[in-house]
């Protein structure tokens, strides 16, 4: 009986003797290669799915860098099980096992097979987006990606780009803010001439809990940190609209220019939405772009149950999406989107190599006339398409709706433990909380932060950590939608154990 692979390679041309050295080309004659090499990589993420049993080896950096420096790269090895051995020595046998339920810390999310699948065309046949000649069909499915994403928020003349991450699209949120306001409040254009003299007053506001990409972001587009204008939270850390309109009001009489403000739907440390249709009102009042950052609350739009939580979410100027972390999609996988597709024209940059300003676009469509700062682009839109062509939207949906539940027994189990200490529920599912033994007198930022790298390295538990005011709290993150309440039980009882242990030893 022959197998797939027999089979396979019988119908495969072997290489030709006169083309050994171009054996590891992938053109018609290396097709068995190819299918080896495959075949072998497969056989290693079998076994790291099937026999990793915890999320981290506990391996300490010095080790593994030891290892990784010691290799010789100008020796090359000999075959594919040679490199494969050394690959899951190096990487996959200590790498980071976010399916796991044990991994509750960072905005991770376990990867649904469908865009796996995926991943296997886009990496082989390697096209780029970033013309119509390079990627064909890549060209409208990314098109029609963006318009299903559009049309999910409300969006009825939208546009948008797959980008790299949530940093990227922040970035590109906060570039059209700043030059949309230059061109049609200063009758300036940033992109032929530079920065006007006002741009040193430019004000950007966002809650003092928003992503710290806000802050970097304002420094690559040359308006400093500064130009970030931290606003106050309330009680379930959301941005604080009167106190939004209030400090608008201080760096007006201040005399600094208000350009736009950045809601946060999910923030990265607690998990809550901003107030978006409040703070869209503001941004209406004053003439502010509104940009919303749903790098992690964009899960919500799969949401029958949930929708309503990103309610005014169609008023923004802008809207930051992750599908690499509440769409299950692996990395990379993000896009910015845009309420007025006409915004997109202050990206635009021609090269006559690649798309000549006399080009029709309608006849030959450019994705790089969107893009800001990638030309060469990997077609990730297609992992989506997969996922969505599989999956559909309703389950990817249900999915969200068992994260967020799960979240909120957590929180419940948190609330009635006297050891815990909880700060806030969540709209989505990130809670953040400390140990706190009533009965010990102890320092509780240290205790915390000792658990945390305690359970780390021995790699039984991956928890995250966090600073309120000062102080260290442990955060978990509910990306998973394998974990359950049981699960949830036997990390919290572990970090009791291990915080009372650590008591003791004291």
């Amino acid at each position: 009986m022959h197998t797939d692979q027999t089979i396979f390679a019988a119908s495969v041309p072997a290489t030709s003797s006169s083309n050994k050295l171009l054996k590891d080309i992938f053109y018609q004659e290396t097709g068995a290669e190819y299918f080896q090499a495959v075949e072998k990589a497969r056989e290693k993420v079998i076994d790291f799915l099937y026999n990793t049993r915890q999320p981290f080896s506990g391996i300490k950096p010095a080790t593994i860098r030891d290892a990784v420096y010691s290799i010789n790269l100008d020796t090359p090895l000999t075959d594919y099980d040679e490199l494969l051995t050394e690959v899951n020595e190096i990487f996959i046998k200590h790498a980071t096992a976010f399916h796991l339920p044990q991994y509750i810390a960072h905005l991770n999310c376990p990867v649904v097979i469908p865009a796996l699948a995926a991943e296997v065309i886009i990496s082989a046949i390697n096209s780029s987006q970033d013309t119509y000649d390079q990627s064909a069909g890549g060209t409208f499915i990314e098109r029609r990606l963006i318009d299903w994403t559009a049309r999910e928020i409300g969006y009825t003349n939208a546009d948008g780009i797959f980008t790299s991450g949530g940093t990227q699209s922040n970035l590109m949120g906060l570039l059209l803010a700043r030059d949309h306001f230059a061109v049609n409040t200063l009758g300036h254009s940033i992109k032929k001439d530079g920065l006007p003299p006002q741009a040193q007053r430019f004000r950007i506001f966002a809650s003092d809990k928003a992503h710290f990409s806000n802050l970097k972001n304002a420094a690559l587009l040359g308006l400093g940190e500064q130009a970030i204008v931290k606003i106050q939270t309330d009680k379930r850390f959301r941005m604080d609209a009167q106190a939004l309109k209030a400090a608008i009001e201080e760096q007006l009489s201040q005399g600094n220019i208000p350009v736009a403000i950045v809601a946060t739907a999910g923030t990265t440390d607690f998990g809550n939405i901003d107030p978006l249709k409040s703070i869209a009102a503001i941004a209406a009042e004053y003439r502010l772009w509104m940009h919303v950052d749903a790098a992690y609350g964009c899960g919500l739009l799969l949401s029958n149950k949930h929708r309503r939580l990103l309610d005014g979410i169609a008023l923004a100027d802008s809207i930051t999406i992750d599908y690499h972390k509440s769409f299950f999609q692996p990395i990379s996988s993000s896009a910015l989107l845009v309420k007025n597709k006409s915004t997109l024209e202050l990206v635009k940059h021609h090269a006559d190599y690649l798309n000549p300003e006399e080009q029709d676009y309608d006849e030959l469509p450019a994705q790089v006339n969107k893009s800001i700062t990638q030309i060469t682009r990997r077609f990730d839109a297609l992992k989506l398409w997969c996922t969505l062509r599989i999956m559909g939207k309703h389950k990817l949906g249900i999915y969200t709706d068992m994260m967020i539940d799960t979240a909120a027994a957590t929180a419940a189990l948190l609330q009635q433990d006297p050891d815990f200490d909880l700060l806030s529920s969540s709209d989505l599912g990130i809670l953040v909380f400390r140990f706190k033994p009533g009965s010990v007198k102890t320092d509780l930022s240290a205790l915390n932060q000792a658990i945390k790298k305690s359970l780390f390295f021995e790699g039984s538990f991956i928890v995250a950590g966090t600073k309120v005011d000062g102080n260290f709290y442990l955060k978990f993150t509910i990306l998973n939608p394998v974990t359950t309440v049981a699960d949830i039980r036997k990390i919290l009882e572990a970090i009791k154990s291990r915080g009372y242990s650590l008591i003791e030893g004291e």
